[in-house]
């Protein structure tokens, strides 16, 4: 088992392959952090705690005559508000006589083999008796409130998952306005914490601070985990980096309103605290109700962060991405987006569809547009019926040209929004968020469903199943194009109006498991204006999400990197879009492009029809090399190989077969130099004592200024290296000219 219980000493004990967490009971009941990191041996960790009177540090009644002992300053488990923890708090209630005082006190626990799911949330799952669990159980006696921490340990994949389930056990109603999912103290530690800043068309930005004294607070509050902040935060050591050092990784499953509190406090202990975000939040809880929040992925090395990365990647990949999707052959797709936006027909999608499946398409995805009366983006959502004018064969007779091109068909779907100009609008302007009597906030000029309620979930999936019934489609891109605001349901009384940024979470949630449910053979890929709602709970239900709405390959190095920090790469939507990009004006070769795309899911966002013969039949190629490495990019070792200091020249990563059989390294110019330094880069992952060969590279420095001889695409194909000799020594590159240009090496060990 990976959950132990010392009964002597009241120790529990999770341990993985290479990490230990613990917690003690402590004499008066008070459920104690004592460790999280490397193996211990099963070490009593508590002796770290040293209890010093502090001044203004409280003391529970009964240690009124201990003020050494005082829940300000002790490493607690799951600090509450009220009780004399003057710290950011995991839970804050309101009781019916309005006392806000929480005081929770261990009352029993309960370890199994295997986990149990949750209700209505994604979850890590259990892919065959992989976890063992822990339930243990709090109870503030007084207010006749349990809290219910539950713990699942995947101890081979050094994964740790927490929730809370907070049961009324009382006769009267409690109310929470704050609820996390986990809470740890981290004693005797000085650290730096990383979060992923953005914005729309530049999302997870990795920004790291050393973590001070006072309170760090990221999250969102626009009802969906958003381009802004994503629910992924990291502590490391102040020294560690890509290669070494410990790393803490903490990354909630959920798709709405959420927060990350870090604070350090007088003793120089480091407090996390994750969980739904409370702004705005209230939840009445009555009399035998429960409430469960979200899950919080926990993960600990002390070998850097792409060892830290790994294990994220390694825990969604297989735990948390539906699992009929993980094996599945992704097909290249060509989206017709940013080839034709508004502005197309049955007979421009047909052509378009022959011409990508002469470069070698294997998917024509139809996006915004084809449906109610959808000319430009002001009118038509939630009027899920097609568009005649445009497509008077109607689904059914494109769907059948494509697949007769032995090509599947997608479909672009705007699910939880509604235009004005609608007929749904019109027939139902109570289904809308909004205030009464208050123009509402737009965006994008359209409104957003309140899918808390249950028809609006009923009447979204009777529409969807409808359009999947008519046609032959196996694939779903799922947007979300705006935030939220005038969170208000008409269909629910004033005292619950708090609930509602959660309840429209669950019913997005509840829509996503009915439709993969009944459908378990189309594939949802996610998206939010791109990577809007990039988090866990959304590939729970969508094995992939639309990384950015930008496609500037040169934007898209630093996009797809800070996302890697946590989410694989067969996660990320990533495609060749036209040059000059749409977003930027920027050009860029194709072939870089797809050097930058193929660290994804493979595919373009072009009108192919405008491109030259030549240009068509390097997409042939370059969809053929992806295919090639295809097992090697989506399910190998990522690695990430340079940091901030070598990447205002270029960029380098690298993907590596979990056997160490091969390795594709890919590199991208982001400066190019008159006399530059030579490029060179440290390789990871590789079997040290193995002998590799570069037996393939692909490069587009076409462009050599006139004075040099070499040719842009010589590469030393004959020489044998050591693993030890390409991660210690690295592999250097010749200088690289021309507009952006990209090399993709591949070696095999013989």
């Amino acid at each position: 088992m990976a959950v132990l219980f010392d009964e002597k000493n009241n120790i529990f004990f999770l341990i993985t392959e290479n990490s230990e967490y613990q917690m003690k009971i402590d004499e008066y009941g008070i459920l104690l952090h004592s460790y999280y990191g490397a193996p211990v041996g099963r070490t009593d960790m508590s002796y770290l705690i040293r209890n010093v009177d502090r001044g203004f540090s409280g003391n529970s009644y009964e240690c009124r005559e201990k003020r050494e002992i005082s829940s300000d300053t002790q490493p607690l488990e799951y600090g509450c508000f009220g009780a004399g923890d003057y710290r950011v708090s995991a839970l804050e209630t309101v009781l019916a006589n309005g006392s806000r005082t929480a005081d929770l006190r261990y009352k029993s626990h309960n370890i199994r083999h295997g986990r149990k799911e949750l209700t209505g949330l994604p979850y890590v799952r259990d892919m065959g008796d992989e976890a063992d669990s822990l339930e243990i159980i709090l109870e503030d006696e007084v207010a006749r409130l349990e809290v219910s921490l539950i713990y699942n340990v995947f101890a081979e994949k050094d994964v740790i998952t927490r929730s809370a389930k907070i049961s009324n056990i009382s006769q009267d109603e409690i109310r929470l306005m704050k609820v996390a999912s986990a809470c740890i103290d981290l004693q005797h530690k000085d650290m730096d914490f990383i979060h992923f800043h953005g914005r729309h068309a530049m999302e997870r930005r990795p920004e790291r601070a050393r973590v001070a004294h006072g309170i760090y607070k990221v999250g969102s509050k626009r009802g969906m985990s958003s381009h802004h902040e994503n629910p992924f935060v990291i502590l490391c050591g102040h020294d560690a980096n890509e290669r070494s050092g410990e790393c803490y990784g903490f990354m909630l499953m959920y798709s709405g309103n959420h927060a990350e509190e870090i604070e350090t406090d007088q003793t120089g202990s480091i407090r996390v605290v994750m969980g739904i975000g409370s702004e705005g939040f209230e939840w009445r809880l009555l009399s035998g109700e429960s409430f469960e929040t979200p899950e919080a992925i926990m993960a600990f090395t002390d070998k850097g962060l792409n060892e830290l990365s790994f294990l994220y990647h390694r825990i969604i990949r297989e735990n948390v991405c539906p699992a009929r999707f993980k094996d599945m052959k992704r097909p290249v797709l060509i989206n017709n987006w940013e080839g034709t936006y508004f502005d197309f027909d049955e007979e421009s999608i047909r052509s378009i569809a022959d011409t990508a499946h002469e470069a070698g398409c294997e998917m024509l995805v139809l996006d915004d547009g084809w449906f109610g009366v959808r000319n430009d983006d002001n009118t038509g959502l939630g009027d899920w019926f097609v568009n005649k004018d445009k497509l008077p064969g109607g689904l059914s007779a494109i769907t059948e040209h494509v697949n007769s091109l032995d090509m599947r068909f997608g479909l672009w779907f705007e699910p939880e929004m509604i235009s004005e100009d609608s007929k749904l609008y019109r027939e139902h302007p109570d289904w809308t968020l909004s205030d009464p009597d208050r123009k509402p906030v737009m965006a994008r000029n359209q409104l957003v469903l309140d899918m808390s309620r249950k028809d609006v979930v009923d009447y979204l999936y009777e529409s969807i199943s409808g359009i999947l019934d008519s046609a032959d489609i196996s694939y779903i891109k799922w947007d979300f194009n705006r935030s939220l605001a005038n969170v208000y349901s008409n269909a629910t009384s004033s005292d619950e109006q708090g609930e509602i940024a959660h309840r429209f979470v669950l019913g997005t949630y509840e829509l996503l498991s009915r439709l993969s449910t009944a459908y378990p053979d189309v594939m949802i890929e996610g998206c939010s204006g791109g990577g809007g709602r990039f988090d866990a709970g959304m590939l729970f239900y969508c094995p992939q999400i639309w990384c950015s709405d930008n496609t500037d390959a040169i934007n898209r190095l630093k996009i797809q990197k800070g996302t890697s920090y946590g989410y694989p790469v067969c996660t990320m939507g990533s495609h060749v879009s036209a040059s000059p990009n749409h977003q930027t004006g920027r050009e860029t070769p194709l072939l870089t492009r797809a050097i930058v795309a193929m660290h994804g899911s493979f595919g373009y966002e072009l009108d192919p029809r405008k491109l030259t013969a030549k240009e068509r039949e390097e997409i042939k190629e370059q969809i053929g090399t992806f295919n090639k490495y295809y097992e090697l990019i989506q399910k190998g070792r990522y690695f990430r190989l340079t940091d901030e200091s070598d990447e205002d020249y270029f960029v380098a990563w690298e993907t590596v077969a979990e056997d160490g059989s091969e390795a594709l390294l890919s590199l991208v110019v982001t400066d190019v130099r008159a006399n530059p330094e030579i490029p060179c880069v440290r390789l990871n992952g590789l079997d040290g004592d193995g002998r590799y060969v570069a037996d393939g590279v692909l490069s587009s420095a076409l462009e050599i200024p006139a004075d040099k001889d070499e040719d842009a695409d010589s590469f030393e194909g004959e020489r044998v290296y050591s693993g030890y000799a390409l991660m210690n020594g690295g592999y250097a590159f010749d200088p690289l000219y021309g507009v952006y240009p990209a090399v993709q090496v591949h070696f095999k060990r013989i």
